[in-house]
């Protein structure tokens, strides 16, 4: 009994430190993964105000050609 007791506590010393290593890596993709996220944005967000800027343009130079 004692056998087994000492091999069920080397398994879950086993998965105890797994369970970290994995946990330690999942924090480390969840910040890159944040990381991405932000610079998507911040060129989604560029694009979307150069846009701006090219469709005030575009409208100012229509508006003008039908005058």
């Amino acid at each position: 009994m004692e056998r087994l007791n000492s091999k069920l506590f080397v398994e879950n010393c086993y998965i105890m430190k797994e369970n970290e290593r994995l946990r330690k890596k999942a924090e480390l993709l969840n910040q890159e993964n944040q990381q991405l996220l932000f610079q998507l944005k911040q060129k989604l967000s560029k694009t979307k105000n150069s846009n701006n800027g090219s469709n005030n343009d575009n409208k100012s130079s229509s508006a003008s050609g039908q005058s």
